[in-house]
């Protein structure tokens, strides 16, 4: 089952909006539901290390439409995409090898989002594909001002979880066949999750390889070379896990 946009008729405004990270002029998408009233949660979204395109800007959208003021967040500045692997490569590079580098974009996300009335930067939470879950499961862990998080087929690597700095409950999305997560990675990921006694779930989704979201990433797979692909159920429940985590810690 492919999760449906958002209908053309709906209420969901959205819009680009410029905002600056670390001195960089950066191309964000915000995205909430006009109809309702009062100040929203925010669901931080950091997109897959192809940048901020409009596979990102529909999840946002998706975002809005359950209630959430949706930030998506432009991690390489100036709206700049990866139209192949080792461009995406050399964008990521600085947050691969440096993953205290994560923490800032999504302080400085948050900040902004604080500036739409609609926005309640006071229950925030963050979301995030391949590269995007690495960046917001590294951030918190870094002590970013986060409730939720969730990574759905990130990277497990990055800096050590300490129990004074991680304040989010995370929810960890897995492909079960997802090769470029090693099995190495995610014991030591639990192991370390488990040291601080962390508030954490992780779920692993039968057959599904890399980035199992995203609907056009088959093709890319096939053009690049590269192992990943679409899974229509592995999409279907892992949003609907995220939907509970994010309904229970925001609302």
């Amino acid at each position: 089952m492919q999760i449906k946009e958002v209908d053309a008729d709906s209420s969901i405004q959205a819009e680009e909006v410029n905002y600056y990270s670390e001195g960089h002029l950066c191309k964000g998408y915000i995205a909430y539901d006009a109809k309702m009233k009062g100040k929203l949660p925010v669901v931080i979204i950091v997109h897959e290390w192809w940048g901020l395109n409009e596979y990102a800007r529909s999840r946002a959208r998706r975002i809005a439409a359950l209630g959430y003021f949706a930030f998506a967040a432009d991690l390489f500045g100036d709206g700049k995409l990866g139209k192949d692997p080792e461009e995406a490569r050399a964008l990521t590079s600085r947050y691969y090898a440096h993953p205290e580098n994560t923490l800032k974009p999504i302080e400085d996300a948050i900040t902004k989002a604080g500036d739409f009335p609609q926005a309640d930067i006071s229950k925030a939470g963050a979301m995030g594909y391949c590269f995007g879950g690495y960046v917001v499961v590294n951030a918190a862990k870094l002590g970013a001002p986060l409730k939720a998080v969730v990574s759905f087929h990130g990277r497990l690597v990055g800096v050590e979880a300490k129990k004074n700095l991680l304040k989010a409950k995370i929810l960890i999305c897995q492909g079960a066949d997802d090769s470029l997560v090693p099995e190495a990675d995610q014991v030591a990921f639990r192991k370390s999750m488990d040291s601080i006694n962390a508030d954490y779930t992780f779920i692993s989704y039968p057959g599904a390889k890399h980035a199992y979201t995203n609907p056009e990433v088959t093709e890319l797979g096939q053009k690049f070379n590269m192992p990943i692909a679409y899974n229509a159920a592995a999409d279907f429940a892992s949003w609907e896990d995220m939907k509970l985590i994010f309904h229970t810690v925001l609302k």
